[in-house]
């Protein structure tokens, strides 16, 4: 017998199964990283077994795995380009629709299934919003060669936007540094808050040795947010 869920994971499931609601027959689905994407994948795969016609492009392989063990079709950017829909989890939100996201690690791949997709929904706990984002440490996806001077251009063009922080090299659970599905190293940005996360976000990509950043601007259409009370979208419907 399984043991019960706790509050938050039963919040992640009930976020993920509001957004279940949004796919259709014969949709090609970004799939996302992360626990909150994980619940959504595995009610994916009891409603593909049931008979639901989907393709799911997944944004790691730790995703690609899960969907594959559960019988959902999969594709990849390159066979469908174009993508329905993408749903995803995210590490904070604000009433902007504005993310954070990469504490899992994918968040290049998160962003590029979601830059190639009509609509990106995320889901998540009510403990993700934040008023101000910065909070949870900001993700930055690093070419590993020369990282510690692209770790100054970071220090640099935070302090440009009106924040500071700590910026440490992540490591993963060998106590090695941590290396992406694509090879990168991740420096996390402790900052607190960001004031300005626009003029932030245009600096971070503009450094040579930088690969992409956890701040998702714009991408986002809805965000499905469940807490002790009930599941409340942000955005369009």
């Amino acid at each position: 017998m399984s043991a019960p869920l706790s509050a938050q994971d039963e919040a992640k499931r009930r976020a993920a199964a509001r957004a279940l609601e949004f796919v259709t027959d014969g949709m090609r689905l970004g799939l996302g990283t992360g626990s909150t994407a994980a619940a959504f994948v595995d009610l994916l795969g009891a409603r593909v077994k049931a008979g639901l016609n989907i393709i799911g492009v997944p944004t790691s392989e730790r995703t690609h795995m899960q969907a594959q063990s559960l019988g959902v079709p999969l594709s990849t950017l390159d066979q469908t380009p174009e993508l329905d829909l993408t749903i995803d989890g995210a590490d904070e939100f604000d009433a902007r629709l504005r993310l954070i996201k990469g504490g899992g690690g994918a968040l290049l791949r998160e962003k590029i299934v979601a830059a190639a997709s009509k609509a990106m929904i995320v889901i998540a706990d009510a403990s993700k919003e934040v008023q101000t984002l910065g909070r949870f440490p900001l993700p930055v996806e690093c070419d590993r060669f020369g990282l510690e001077s692209t770790r100054r251009h970071i220090q640099s063009a935070i302090a440009d936007c009106g924040s500071k922080g700590a910026i440490s090299l992540r490591n993963g659970a060998d106590g090695h540094a941590f290396v992406t599905d694509g090879g990168h190293a991740i420096f996390d940005c402790a900052l607190g808050a960001i004031n300005h996360p626009e003029k932030l976000a245009a600096a971070l990509v503009a450094i040579p040795g930088v690969v992409e950043h956890g701040l998702f601007i714009g991408l986002a259409t809805t965000i499905v947010v469940a807490d002790p009370q009930g599941v409340r979208l942000i955005g369009a419907a």
